[in-house]
């Protein structure tokens, strides 16, 4: 849901990096979020937007000492029944694991990360040419079936094809001159 980035004042307010499109359900005062990998609530006592993302104050984390031991930790929370997102919408963790192909039928690995960079989301997709960062955009995804472990993407896009080098990396030869 998110990720801590700051902090402000001295009672343990942290300045979060909103990960999920709906921070005013997420962060609303009563609600509890949790360190990716914990079991132990945070409970919302105080937040709001501001110009970076959000100001929170959790009840557990009482003063900037607490709340400097979470930087940069991932925050999640629990999705009640009723809180499924619409058709064509996807957790983060419901697309980790996904199979990736180019539209060729090339398979460049599966998804074993998410993060949000600028407006976008980017898929880090790891397989036999090593780790590589996919843009969630139209332009580039063309089949986006999370739920089928389905993504292929438009390689050319990537810059994976399409190069114009010719093979073996030479020089191609001069052609002559007109007239010459």
């Amino acid at each position: 849901m998110a990720r801590v980035r700051g902090f402000h004042g001295l009672r343990g307010t942290m300045r979060l990096e909103s990960l999920t499109d709906r921070a005013e359900k997420r962060f609303a005062v009563g609600k509890s979020l949790f360190v990716e990998g914990s079991d132990a609530p945070l409970t919302v006592v105080e937040s709001g937007p501001d110009s970076l993302g959000w100001r929170v104050r959790f009840a557990e984390v009482t003063d900037r000492t607490a709340a400097e031991g979470l930087r940069d930790a991932y925050l999640e929370a629990v999705v009640a029944p009723g809180e499924e997102l619409p058709r064509g919408e996807f957790y983060w963790h419901q697309v980790v694991g996904a199979s990736v192909a180019d539209v060729d039928g090339s398979v460049l690995g599966e998804v074993v990360d998410i993060y949000r960079a600028g407006g976008a989301d980017v898929m880090v997709v790891s397989g036999p040419a090593g780790e590589l960062d996919v843009p969630l955009v139209r332009s580039v995804v063309q089949v986006f079936a999370p739920a089928r472990g389905e993504i292929v993407v438009d390689g050319e896009a990537l810059g994976l094809r399409g190069n114009d080098e010719p093979e073996g990396g030479a020089e191609p030869e001069p052609k002559p001159e007109a007239g010459a």
